[in-house]
Formats: structure tokens, C-alpha cells, sequence
């Protein structure tokens, strides 16, 4: 058993097709919206690698800047496979359409759920990259990734959340307040929310709560002040998170 997938995402951003490229096929560019840090080998047959856990390398199909790049990894031996393709327009009112179509096959009976989890994570990545490109265009983001507990129940551990974060709710437009000890009141804005994920972008972040598929909650955030400490805030959130989420876990 197992299902073929297929599903695309557009918007129109305010930049070029070069920082669009940039922000696709490089290892900078990627990790300001995407997940962990990555590695980009430029070219035909180069290699696009991300150091998070269950993400396979890929290796590049179609290297055509800035307008198209596509890259899958090789199906293993139940057929899993995944496959992006990015295809990037500018256009005359100074703007850059971007396209992104994420197809491959997910194997087993569970395929359902599976792709739900797929989908959800591929909105909030996709938003994340439409933010980075609107509001923090030409900076980098400091990735920094941070795993919490396993929580008991999913929407016991999304009310603490919302909770901590001073919010009635989380849903895109809603305001709502950081607060990490010894460091002022964060203020921000919440720019997607589903199922399993909600981001928030503040003036010099992107924070991300997500869900893990059978797993924990995990907080994956893109800093984008350029003297961000990548060690001293992973340390940071993992604390943050230990407090919110420790009478949730399993």
C-alpha cells in the first residue's frame, strides 16, 4: 500500500528572481526558512543536504538559474521518495512569482497521516520562505532548532502554548508576547497557523512551534540579527520549552 503525491504553492513576492534563487538554492538562503542547516552543491547533479532528522539528501535534476531548479532523493526499496521543484517568474512591476510543486511517494497503510503531517509542515515552510523574502529581505537567518517533550495530549500542549504566548488565539493577524527570562518582552505576529504548526514573525526573528509527527514538540526558529549566538539560544529555547511543555509530556 502507499499513495502518489502531488501539491503545489504560489505567491508573488517583492524581489528579484536572483534573491529568490539565492533563497532556494543556496545553504544561507535555505536556512532562513526551511528547517536545520543546509548545504547546497551548485549544478547538475549536485547535492542539496539538510541536517535535521528523517530528511534525506537530494540530488539536483534541473539547474537552471534563477528561473527553475528541481531536485529528489532516490526511492528507497518500499518506493519512498520526495521531489521539489521550484519554478521563479519575475515580473514587471518589480515582483517575483514563485512556485513550488513537492511530489513523490509515501508507502504503507498509515500514507494518510503521514501526508497530512507532510502538508502541514510544507505550508508552514513555504510561508516562512514568503516572510523571509517580504520582511527580511537580503538578510540571513541564524537556523536554530530545539526539541522539546512528547506531549500527552496535542491540545492540552497548543492551549500552554497559546497560553505562554499571552494569546486568545493563534491565528494569522493575532498579536502576541515573548517573555524568556532576562531578556525584554518580544512582540510579534502570527503569520500561519494550521493543525500542526503556527509561525510568528517578530522585527528580527521568524519563531516556529510545530508539532512533531509521533513526536515531540519542536521549536524551529530563524534569527536574523546578525550577531545571533546559534549555541547560547538553542540553549536558550530548550530551557523555554522544558518549562512550557514538561506537564505535557508522555
Amino acid at each position: 500500500m502507499g499513495e502518489h503525491f502531488e501539491r503545489s504553492q504560489e505567491a508573488s513576492v517583492p524581489a528579484t528572481p536572483e534573491e529568490v534563487w539565492e533563497a532556494i538554492a543556496s545553504g544561507p538562503g535555505i536556512d532562513s526558512w526551511f528547517l536545520g542547516s543546509n548545504q547546497v552543491e551548485p549544478g547538475m547533479g549536485g547535492v542539496v543536504a539538510t541536517d535535521f532528522p528523517g530528511i534525506p539528501p537530494t540530488r539536483v535534476e534541473v539547474w537552471d538559474p534563477p528561473h527553475r531548479l528541481v531536485h529528489s532523493n532516490q526511492p528507497g526499496e518500499d518506493g519512498r521518495f520526495i521531489a521539489y521543484e521550484f519554478l521563479v517568474e519575475g515580473r514587471s512591476d518589480s515582483t517575483t512569482v514563485i512556485r513550488v510543486v513537492t511530489s513523490g511517494f509515501i508507502p504503507g497503510d498509515n500514507w494518510e497521516n503521514e501526508f497530512e503531517a507532510m502538508s502541514t509542515g510544507g505550508e508552514l515552510f513555504f510561508s516562512t520562505m514568503i516572510e523571509a523574502l517580504t520582511h527580511f529581505r537580503g538578510r540571513r537567518a541564524t537556523p536554530v532548532t530545539v526539541f522539546g517533550p512528547v506531549p500527552s495530549d496535542v491540545d492540552a500542549a497548543w492551549a500552554r502554548l497559546r497560553h505562554a504566548l499571552e494569546a486568545d488565539t493563534l491565528e494569522p493577524g493575532d498579536r502576541v508576547t515573548i517573555r524568556i527570562q532576562g531578556r525584554a518582552p518580544v512582540a510579534g505576529e502570527v503569520y500561519v497557523r494550521n493543525r500542526d504548526t503556527v509561525g510568528i514573525r517578530a522585527d528580527d526573528a521568524l519563531y516556529r512551534f510545530m508539532a512533531g509527527f509521533k513526536g515531540p514538540m519542536i521549536a524551529a526558529h530563524h534569527h536574523f540579527s546578525p550577531d545571533a549566538d546559534a549555541e547560547a539560544t538553542r540553549v536558550m529555547w530548550e530551557s523555554w520549552l522544558q518549562d512550557i511543555f514538561r506537564e505535557e509530556s508522555a
